[in-house]
């Protein structure tokens, strides 16, 4: 691509982000010093897969909780998994500290400055490498996330649908990022996608972009990116026993290490299958012999990969009889539990607590930040 067309896209673009770029609370604002990278790197861990008003709470109080790196490296990674409870996506607090750790004990707590070297942290994948290098430390990195892929598409009329326009799209990004100010034109090219050239109805009578966008000379702005058609999500199916004392505390196991939530906390339940259980069946996996009652209502949770429905049991017991089982009891408003547990709750009779955590049906989790 010629210099003077990088340029052309460029000038514009971080124009427009000096005057309406968004105030985040692990940004710096044009012209101030660059944002600590320990800052930046947290940010871009939580935001994959996860919108932003999800992560500015999780953010604040990650830092007040871990305000260095050392300090996060140094936490029980059971503290930071239950701390990350209902930002999903779980493996990413497991390589969190994971990633942690190397930096404060192989790198003495400095982040590398470049690609390459952030890609061999645990966790960091070409996106966030990028991302980290030209915002943390303003180095010509091409990023590319979810926003920046449909402006790029809009902007150059890429046709090719998703994902198998990537290549195409990682190749323009690297093409347009400039050689100076490369984390400001990143994050201004993911806020105007955020803010503006939106999936739906992009408003492109303000977008800075509007004369060098070539699919809004054709009017197919609104059409782009196209994207490959989806198959079906499976479904899956689990009876969860919710088991009660009599102050109301539910029994909670700790998942395995690895897998699927590895690490977290989470309410007794039958393995999740693609057929539903009978109670007759279900019952061999309840944690004790009990008179188990049907609990009103079902849930539903949606994952990356497949759909997981989910039907309960309810039983109560006392405090001689619970202190013989192997688990945590804990109230159901104190737990730090994932999203797909806190539905399980939301299934005891009343809602957990009288009502203070209910079920949700056919959750949609935001896959681009806002």
């Amino acid at each position: 691509m010629p210099k003077s067309r990088r340029a052309a896209l460029a000038a514009p673009l971080l124009a427009w982000y000096d005057r309406h770029h968004r105030s985040l609370p692990w940004r710096s604002p044009p012209g101030a010093p660059l944002m600590e990278p320990y800052r930046v790197w947290l940010s871009e861990i939580m935001l994959q897969q996860t919108t932003v008003p999800a992560v500015i709470p999780y953010f604040g109080k990650f830092l007040a909780r871990w305000p260095s790196v050392h300090d996060l490296a140094a936490a029980p990674v059971e503290d930071v998994m239950e701390a990350w409870a209902g930002l999903g996506y779980y493996a990413r607090a497991r390589n969190l500290h994971k990633c942690a750790k190397a930096v404060s004990e192989r790198l003495d707590g400095a982040f590398p400055d470049s690609v390459e070297g952030l890609l061999e942290l645990p966790g960091i994948g070409a996106y966030t490498a990028a991302a980290i290098a030209a915002i943390a430390f303003d180095k010509p990195a091409a990023v590319l996330d979810g926003n920046i892929e449909r402006v790029l598409a809009r902007v150059f009329a890429v046709e090719t649908p998703l994902p198998q326009a990537k290549p195409e799209l990682r190749q323009l990004a690297a093409a347009v990022t400039p050689q100076e100010r490369a984390g400001d034109f990143a994050q201004g090219m993911m806020d105007l996608g955020a803010t503006i050239c939106t999936p739906k109805n992009p408003d492109c009578l303000l977008c800075p972009l509007q004369k060098l966008c070539t699919a809004h000379k054709r009017g197919i702005a609104a059409a782009l990116p196209r994207r490959a058609a989806r198959a079906a999500r499976p479904v899956r199916h689990t009876i969860a026993f919710l088991l009660q004392r009599a102050d109301g505390a539910v029994l909670l196991r700790r998942r395995p290490p690895k897998g699927l939530l590895g690490g977290m906390l989470e309410v007794p339940s039958t393995p999740w299958r693609d057929t539903p259980w009978r109670t007759s069946e279900a019952l061999g996996h309840a944690p004790l012999a009990l008179d188990w009652q049907p609990a009103e209502g079902e849930a539903e949770h949606v994952f990356t990969h497949f759909a997981l429905k989910i039907a309960a049991l309810h039983g109560r017991i006392n405090a001689r009889a619970a202190a013989k089982i192997d688990g945590q009891w804990q109230q159901p408003r104190a737990a730090a539990l994932p999203t797909v547990m806190k539905k399980m709750l939301g299934l005891l009779p009343g809602g957990s607590e009288g009502g203070a955590i209910r079920s949700t049906r056919n959750p949609r989790r935001g896959r681009a930040r806002p």
